[in-house]
């Protein structure tokens, strides 16, 4: 019971840190935002309609659903260092936006629709390729997934050698370092059903989620039905993940380290920590973001941001995994 107790203090620690953070990125920006001043002032209202709230939700939206897509990919391929990548979502979604920016208007609306059927395409040829090939393991998904990766990336190399390097390598580029800058509602609305019905997937599976990190054979006698599970339930993330890219452009290390440290503060593997990783997912990309718009005279890309924050937690907890082990 005290264990419980302490898990739900922690829980709510967590929901009130990602609530302060979501007040304090509707609050800060180039043109800083008094609540006081919402309702008289034409401006500041419709600077918080049109720009931050937004940016906000978007942001707190993607933060959940990379973590807890981020915590199924390291469940189904019982690797904690699982991400995206592993499958192809990544690779396929840059190859999708860089394809519209190159040979189509270029458009908001154009590249993100492109990106999410790239990251889409990618991971059902992945899965594809694992299901001709004779092995029915996690080893053929990957090797499938790690050839999907490479063809998507030879192709977006391609595509940078026959842009225009003022006109379309820019915009490339600057895609795949993501951003929250042009997020409108519109966008937001438009993503949000498919990362919805993603999730909603991924937490009602979430006991055959948490049933796929033990072998196959033990999967199988609970009543899992093993192949079958493992790529819906891949499928499902793909589908969180590809949603939110599409709009923000690629976010690195918000998936590998949310379920990390959710797993430190809950120490099991439970739908607590499923949910936490969601929680604590977007407690780290509100942090990123708010980060991104206020350090510099012009705004900062937030990958970078998350990859500053998110490369020495990694070491330190590749640290402390050699530490228990010795």
């Amino acid at each position: 019971m005290p264990g419980s107790k302490r898990l739900c203090v922690r829980f709510f620690a967590a929901l009130v840190l990602t609530g302060a953070l979501l007040l304090l990125s509707v609050a800060v920006g180039r043109y800083p935002i008094l609540w006081e001043e919402v309702l008289e002032d034409t401006l500041s209202r419709r600077v918080l309609l049109t720009l931050r709230l937004p940016r906000t939700l978007m942001a707190l939206t993607a933060g959940f659903g990379l973590g807890v897509a981020g915590g199924t990919y390291q469940t189904v391929f019982q690797n904690p260092l699982a991400s995206p990548d592993v499958i192809g979502v990544s690779s396929g979604a840059s190859a999708g936006a860089a394809a519209a920016i190159l040979f189509l208007d270029g458009g908001l609306a154009c590249v993100t629709l492109a990106a999410f059927t790239g990251g889409f395409l990618a991971v059902l040829s992945a899965l594809a390729l694992a299901s001709a090939a004779q092995g029915r393991g996690m080893n053929t998904i990957v090797l499938s997934g790690i050839a999907v990766n490479a063809v998507s990336q030879a192709l977006l190399m391609l595509m940078k050698l026959a842009g225009d390097p003022e006109r379309h390598l820019a915009a490339i580029e600057f895609w795949t370092m993501g951003s929250f800058a042009d997020v409108t509602l519109r966008h937001f609305l438009a993503v949000l059903p498919w990362a919805a019905l993603g999730l909603a997937g991924l937490l009602l599976l979430h006991r055959q989620v948490l049933l796929l990190g033990l072998e196959p054979d033990e999967a199988h006698m609970l009543g899992v039905p093993v192949q079958g599970m493992r790529y819906l339930v891949l499928l499902l993330a793909t589908l969180v993940t590809g949603a939110v890219v599409s709009v923000t452009g690629l976010i690195s290390f918000v998936g590998l380290l949310a379920p990390h440290i959710a797993r430190l503060i809950t120490r099991s593997s439970r739908f607590s920590t499923v949910m936490l990783s969601g929680v604590t997912g977007g407690a780290l990309l509100l942090a990123s973001d708010i980060l991104a718009r206020s350090i510099g005279s012009s705004e900062v890309p937030v990958s970078v941001v998350t990859s500053l924050l998110g490369a020495p937690f990694l070491f330190w907890l590749m640290c402390r995994r050699e530490a228990g082990h010795g």
